[in-house]
């Protein structure tokens, strides 16, 4: 593929004087490559790129980490300490992919969980839904999860409560912590080829007490696991095109 056809996204990181090097090497293991490194006083101002993912198999594998699209990770949850706490010996345990059927409309509208508050009037619901909202519906069925109408969803519901069908796409340790994770969330049903829809992220959470899991639980979850998912509309991120999101339950189906 030609440099030209390649679409880079930047950022600037700004670090204190010695430690640039530990700085750097920490951003080249997460994809990004140095253009310049501007020296101050204090603290030394590094710019770096990488290539703007053009394929959600891509950008799974971007956030995903080791986590890898093709292996189903399980995580058991058990009693995990918080951010402190030294590393905890997780079952990580690899299981076969399995197939999913696509999702209906019908399902989309309400999740397994089956909770929904009750809607304060007709013309404004209090609870977001494919079912009553043809906007959260559209947005759902995009096949572009850089499209302008999820920045635009974002800004006009921020705070909102939306419930929806999705799926763990990637599971991945925050800032390197143990107990923490980046959850990288799809609509509907699991799927190794095709996921529609905008997304999502569950962002610096905790399995055991953050998910807010209700009903039935089998004790682990993983990249594959489908949801029930009520969440409160975050931050919409145009660098990454991730759209942030707040659990406030989830149930497994």
């Amino acid at each position: 593929m030609a440099d030209d056809d390649i679409t880079y996204e930047t950022r600037t990181v700004r670090a204190v004087r010695g430690t640039e090097a530990r700085t750097v090497s920490k951003l080249e293991n997460e994809g990004w490559e140095v253009v310049s490194q501007t020296r101050g006083a204090l603290r030394t101002d590094i710019v770096v790129r990488r290539a703007k993912p053009k394929s959600r198999v891509l950008l799974y594998a971007i956030v995903g980490g080791a986590f890898a699209l093709a292996l189903v990770t399980v995580i058991t949850i058990g009693a995990l300490n918080e951010r402190n706490a030294p590393p905890a010996n997780l079952d990580v345990t690899p299981i076969a992919s399995a197939s999913h059927s696509p999702v209906s409309g019908a399902d989309k509208a309400t999740p397994s969980a089956r909770e929904e508050p009750d809607e304060a009037d007709e013309s404004e619901p209090a609870v977001i839904t494919p079912g009553n909202s043809a906007e959260f519906a559209a947005i759902l069925a995009l096949t572009d999860y850089c499209a302008s109408e999820i920045p635009a969803f974002a800004e006009n519901y921020s705070g909102r409560t939306i419930v929806f069908d999705g799926n763990i796409g990637a599971l991945n340790s925050h800032d390197g912590y143990a107990t923490r994770y980046d959850i990288l969330i799809g609509v509907g049903d699991f799927s190794e080829t095709a996921q529609p829809g905008p997304f999502f992220q569950f962002r610096d959470v905790n399995l055991t007490n953050d998910l807010h899991v209700r009903g039935d639980n089998p004790g682990s979850l993983g990249v594959g696991t489908n949801l029930g998912i009520i969440a409160e509309v975050g931050t919409y991120e145009s660098s990454t095109c991730l759209f942030v999101i707040e659990p406030l339950a989830t149930s497994f189906r």
